[in-house]
């Protein structure tokens, strides 16, 4: 899990996928059978959005990248309201299934990719999260998939110069280093469980989560979609 300083990255190109394929066995049997207020629960993270506005962005997104269709414009703002709005007739039965095909099918497409789409997989890992939390079901940020979406998300930190930060967490055994300061900087440092760590760099509120510490770097900091 963690990489030492002194050890380059390497990236795993099953990864992502693994990480789309977990979080998928375990969010679908949630949807099935939801009733339809559900799918109209206010997603806390996606000012705007329903539970169903997130599923199917994500479900869209992930056909996309299965099918190789990157028109100009893909991933805006505008791009995913097309997706979304483009969906409106579809059942939530319908947009379930299509999320459940895109999460077992992006992976081999996202491993070819040379690493330009890991951080896509790690966001739909995250908006899983989001539709957890919106429904009230344990585990957002978490469970089974979060070994590899924190390695994921050390690796994507690392790679793009995010601010150093050392993260002492509950869930592994030695430290994970994150982000990169090439000796400009030294590390900040947190201390707490992965998804509250998740939380902070994805924009998450953390109100009410478990308690943390946080030293030598602001929370806004971390958030890499900031």
């Amino acid at each position: 899990m963690t990489t030492p300083a002194d050890v380059p990255d390497v990236r795993d190109p099953e990864q992502p996928g693994r990480l789309l394929t977990i979080e998928r066995d375990a969010l679908i049997p949630l949807l099935r059978g939801r009733a339809g207020e559900d799918f109209a629960r206010p997603v806390a993270a996606c000012p705007g959005w329903t539970v169903r506005d997130v599923l199917a962005h994500c479900s869209a997104a992930l056909t996309r990248v299965a099918e190789g269709r990157f028109e100009e414009g893909v991933f805006s703002p505008e791009s995913n309201d097309r997706d979304i709005a483009d969906r409106a007739d579809w059942s939530d039965a319908q947009v379930v299934d299509e999320l459940e095909r895109g999460m077992g099918a992006a992976g081999p497409a996202i491993a070819g990719a040379g690493g330009r789409l890991d951080g896509l997989a790690l966001g739909e890992w995250v908006h899983a999260g989001d539709v957890r939390e919106a429904l009230g079901e344990p585990g957002a940020y978490g469970g089974a998939g979060l070994p590899d979406a924190l390695a994921l998300l050390a690796r994507i930190t690392r790679e793009r110069g995010h601010v150093p930060l050392h993260a002492d967490l509950d869930d592994l055994d030695e430290p994970l280093r994150l982000g990169e300061s090439g000796g400009e900087r030294p590390p900040g440092r947190f201390i707490g469980d992965g998804p509250t760590l998740v939380r902070l760099y994805t924009g998450r509120p953390v109100d009410g989560v478990s308690a943390f510490e946080l030293a030598g770097v602001e929370a806004k900091e971390l958030n890499i979609y900031g």
